[in-house]
């Protein structure tokens, strides 16, 4: 089996910058995209930013200049390092990471969500 936990929500004010992690261990024979999403209260959950296993990356217009998604292969760990934060990025982030347990066997897994909350 395997698991995602994620760290470094908070409480921050507008302006102010956060980096989130999320760690996978347990069965992992390869990680290939991993996502951040996020929902805010009301809204629905909305992609925030990818990577890809050769370390392309998108990210939705909202959050282009202000975030960067990076990952660190050897830790199986997805960073989101946000900055320039305003109260509209207020929101529980998820990430999720496509893994696969062997070269054939890929599943979509979830992390349990941290919430970020920015503060006027």
């Amino acid at each position: 089996q395997v698991q995602l936990v994620e760290s470094g929500g908070g409480l921050v004010q507008t302006g102010g910058s956060l980096r989130l992690s999320c760690a996978a261990s347990g069965r992992i024979f390869r990680i290939d995209d991993m996502n951040w999403y996020r929902q805010a209260p009301g809204k629905q959950r909305e992609l925030v930013a990818v990577i890809t296993s050769g370390g392309s990356t998108n990210y939705a217009d909202s959050v282009k200049g202000r975030f960067t998604i990076s990952r660190d292969n050897a830790k199986n760990t997805v960073y989101l390092q946000m900055n320039s934060l305003t109260p509209e990025d207020t929101g529980v982030y998820y990430c999720n990471e496509q893994i696969r347990s062997s070269m054939v066997v890929v599943q979509s897994y979830w992390g349990q969500g941290t919430q970020v909350t920015v503060s006027s």
